[in-house]
């Protein structure tokens, strides 16, 4: 049995009024209408609003509504009519229908040997293959001498329909589609658009739902930015957004809206497909999901147009001179809209229509295959194409097309409309022939067991059609350039030489302050300079960054409008239409959106940028872990830096500011490259070779690099050190050999490795034990190498073995190791098993919650001071005979260790 129409779907509180007096009622329309007809829709919403705004100020309660009816938002006779042939772009798009379904057919029919199902998707794009084929054949530029190249965010899990479109173009071979899902022996296609398999073919990766939303809002701002500077001309380039309406829930799929509107981003379609399903069943079963976004981005600022009903439900609107059609389309939830197409006509005959006898009396001379055949807007070409039309030709907001379609459509009995097509993947032999039928596709009975690939010869109409469209359009679509054409010589080190030399006395700084003087002579560059692009959440001037203001802007589309209150100062808040900084505000999605989008400019715009997106450290990959993750999906080149890092060098802010484990984080992300630098050399050191890798070199690298707000005295780059930094390690300060002395090697990072250089001290003076202290700028670089080094070996038995670097260092340096860092213990043990053998090692780190306090009390809380680490050397020397564990608790006793003390990790 049907549900009930849920009143609350009705049009606004005016729906549920009763009217007293008609002729009154529709005196009013009809005035309406004459001024619709006489002067024009513009006029008539003028009048409108100040009709409104009148009542208000008389009292009457006028509440906004972003809705309108449940209609298409497009009229019949507004249309802009497509140009195209239609009925061949029908039969290309059945040919990729069948032939996107075959690839995720046989993809999961083979030896269960092979280690079962490989998995893929068929109902999306089964959904959505007519808005694609509108903006592969009329719409999307690929790049050109005369076009920069739209940017296409398609659907995750409709990558089937862009491989077997490509596979027509002749872009992909059959053996390509043979393997989709099986790429480890470099033959397959990625399951997803990911640009780090099929760097060539897919731009963006979007399968992380939410993610491509909030990049795309933030890519369409940063091709503006690009032409308010001058660096690249991007006026007429567009960023198409496909989006699943379930995908909508995420809650970076709607969090930048305000952004795009408040900035008039122009360039921006989002295409939100509205199957009204997600991945289990109905988005919004109870409501009405298109009416719901409607709202959302009505209310943001956007232009909004929905497309609902298909061509042949135009004669039954023009009709419905009472609108009891349009009141039954209102009231009828998602929930049932699935259940009609899950169903056949006769079913939508007597539960939809049969909802009213009026429009029950509309059908009445159709066939129950008349009604079934009644589209959805998705599924009309000719509707598609209109408000896509509609869609570029905005000027002034951003666009959303809110387009409904029937999820698995063309797919029968086994998944059309129904809550498992989403993970519908195996079809029989009978539902192949059903799907072959339902799309004509020209494949014999004979060879249906086969699921062949359909691919018309050449010189047909279609393939001349097919290939007419994108030679029309600039080339072929998706397409990802690997490389910029324009090329860059980097400052050398010695530019920086401020930055590289000892701090004069009582000149103490931090080494945030240094890559402040870092960037700032960057940004002198005459030809790099332009190039590069500062990052702010709001934090400016917690990172000292304040000076940058005046020095090159803020990026503000419509400029400064209004008097800076500091505007008598130096440093006042500067805004510009030119400006190079990009100031998120407290948005740290909305900063690494903006550093992605700058971080890829290379590929999408053929303009190499060089993006320094600073932050607290605490509030970055453990907040955008999956934008970090999908910034090395795309190949990003850029600094990410973690200010105010570590547990213990941010007293005063507590728990949930002091980060400890975003090294950690880091090095799960193959193609970032992590540093936790002690001294301002060491980040102009690492910078530079960034710089060199990034953009001389154009590696597929990105840096992190954790800053600290601590100030004390710089030494200065020793010469010939560089390599080693860049390596992970090197000798700090050496210790004269002293026969029968003990010795240790003392490792550290960051702020404590200036603990390990206080120990050494106390080790000399009140234990009689020569201390070595090195500094270890990155331990997941020396695990990596190590990995590597051990990696080798294990292949290649009979070779010479490789020697990991931490090992080479510590060559000839006798003693036990101890490794110290304001980070987890995990990130310096990683190193364990690459020292040379039989090391004694020992790691002190700072596992557990942060708190506030003075940095003194919060080492000694996580044991990570001075003391504690030469209590862990004792008891390493200890261990190797070389003392007595009696001098392990005779420290403990002077230093005032709390011995029974809770564990950090559980305090």
């Amino acid at each position: 049995m049907s549900a009930q129409p849920d009143k609350n779907l009705a049009a606004g509180p005016a729906a549920a009024a009763q009217d007293t007096d008609a002729q009154e009622t529709r005196e009013w329309l009809d005035a309406l209408t004459a001024v619709i007809n006489a002067e024009g829709p513009d006029r008539a919403h003028y009048l409108l609003e100040q009709l409104l705004e009148e009542a208000r100020q008389h009292g009457a309660d006028m509440p906004f509504s972003a809705n309108t009816g449940y209609v298409n938002t497009i009229e019949p006779d507004q249309e802009e009519r497509c140009p195209g042939n239609i009925e061949i772009e029908e039969r290309l798009r059945a040919y990729m229908r069948w032939n996107a379904m075959a690839m995720v057919v046989k993809a999961n029919r083979h030896n269960p040997a092979d280690g079962g199902d490989l998995g893929g998707h068929i109902g999306s794009f089964a959904s959505l293959a007519h808005m694609f084929g509108a903006g592969f054949n009329h719409f999307w530029h690929a790049e050109s001498k005369d076009h920069g190249g739209d940017c296409i965010y398609i659907q995750g899990h409709v990558a089937p329909g862009v491989y077997a479109r490509a596979y027509l173009e002749g872009r992909l071979t059959e053996e390509q589609l043979l393997h989709f899902r099986q790429e480890v022996d470099g033959k397959g296609l990625s399951s997803y658009p990911h640009p780090k398999l099929m760097p060539e073919f897919w731009q963006f990766p979007t399968v992380s739902m939410g993610l491509g939303p909030l990049m795309a809002i933030y890519q369409a701002r940063f091709l503006k930015y690009l032409h308010a500077r001058g660096i690249a001309n991007t006026e007429n380039r567009k960023v198409w957004v496909f989006c699943g309406d379930g995908e909508m829930d995420e809650v970076e799929s709607l969090g930048a809206i305000g952004l795009a509107a408040r900035e008039n981003l122009d360039n921006l379609v989002f295409v939100i497909n509205c199957n009204l399903q997600r991945l289990d069943g109905p988005v919004r079963g109870n409501g009405k999901i298109i009416q719901e976004l409607e709202g959302e981005f009505r209310g943001a600022g956007w232009n909004v147009i929905k497309l609902l009903w298909g061509s042949n439900w135009d004669p039954l609107l023009a009709r419905d001179k009472d609108g009891a059609l349009r009141k039954i389309m209102m009231e009828t939830p998602d929930g049932d809209y699935q259940a009609f197409k899950a169903n056949d006509g006769a079913y939508v005959r007597k539960h939809f229509f049969g909802r009213d006898p009026k429009t029950l009396e509309m059908v009445a001379k159709m066939s129950d295959e008349d009604i079934w055949n009644l589209k959805r807007g998705g599924h009309d070409p000719q509707k598609v194409y209109a408000a896509y039309a509609a869609a570029v030709k905005h000027k002034g907001q951003p666009t959303v097309l809110l387009i409904k379609t029937v999820k698995g459509f063309g797919m029968g009995k086994v998944g059309e409309g129904k809550n498992t097509v989403h993970q519908t993947k195996k079809l029989t032999d009978e539902d192949i022939k059903a799907f072959r039928d339902r799309f004509n596709i020209p494949v014999p009975d004979s060879e249906l067991p086969k699921i062949p690939f359909y691919k018309p010869a050449d010189d047909t109409p279609e393939m001349q059609y097919l290939h007419e469209r994108r030679k029309a359009l600039g080339g072929y679509l998706p397409h990802r350039r690997t490389k910029a054409d324009e090329s860059f010589t980097v400052p050398s080190l010695e530019t920086f030489k401020a930055v590289l030399e000892p701090t004069a006395e009582g000149r103490e700084i931090s080494t945030t302050q240094a890559y402040v003087r870092f960037l700032t002579q960057l940004l002198r560059d005459q030809a790099l300079g332009p190039r590069v692009v500062p990052i702010l959440v709001d934090e400016a001037r917690t990172f000292g960054m304040e000076g940058l203001f005046r020095q090159v802007g803020i990026y503000n589309p419509a400029g400064q409008q209004y008097t800076p209150v500091d505007k008598d100062q130096v440093m006042y808040y500067r805004e510009d239409k030119a400006g190079q900084i990009l100031q998120e505000g407290i948005n740290e999605a909305g900063g690494m959106a903006s550093w992605i989008a700058a971080a890829t400019s290379y590929s999408t715009s053929n303009r190499i940028m060089v993006p320094f997106y600073v932050y607290y450290s605490m509030f970055g990959f453990q907040r955008i872990g999956d934008l970090a993750w999908a910034a090395g999906d795309m190949q990003a080149r850029g600094f990410l830096l973690g200010g105010t890092s570590g547990r213990t060098t941010l007293n005063g802010e507590g728990l949930q500011h002091e980060d400890g484990h975003s090294h950690i984080l880091a090095g799960t992300i193959p193609n970032c490259v992590s540093y936790d630098p002690t001294f301002a050399h060491e980040v102009a050191v690492i910078m530079q070779h960034g710089l060199k890798r990034m953009v001389e070199k154009q590696e597929n690298v990105f840096y992190y690099l954790t800053l600290l707000n601590e100030n004390y005295a710089m030494p200065g780059l020793q010469a010939g050190t560089e390599e080693q930094i860049i390596k992970g390690m090197y000798l700090l300060q050496d210790a004269p050999a002293v026969a029968g002395q003990p010795t240790v090697n003392l490792l550290g990072s960051g702020t404590i490795l200036r603990e390990s250089i206080a120990a050494k001290a106390l080790l000399a003076t009140d234990w009689g034990v020569a201390a070595k202290v090195w500094s270890c700028p990155s331990f997941n670089e020396l695990a990596r190498d190590g990995a590597d080094a051990e990696r080798h070996n294990l292949l290649h038995p009979t070779d010479a073995p490789k020697v990991p670097f931490i090992a080479q260092q510590l060559a000839g340096h006798a003693g036990p190791v101890v490794a110290s860092t304001d980070y987890m213990r995990s990130y310096a043990d990683q190193v364990r098993a690459y020292l040379p053998k039989g090391t004694g090692f020992k790691v002190l780190g700072t596992d557990g919650f942060g708190r506030s306090d003075f940095r003194s009390k919060l080492r000694e809380h996580f044991e990570v001071n001075r003391h504690y680490i030469v209590v862990a050397a004792l008891k390493a020397l200890a261990e190797d005979g070389v003392l007595p564990l009696a001098t392990v608790a005779e420290a403990i006793q002077k230093y005032g260790i709390k011995a029974d003390k809770i564990n950090p990790l559980y305090a």
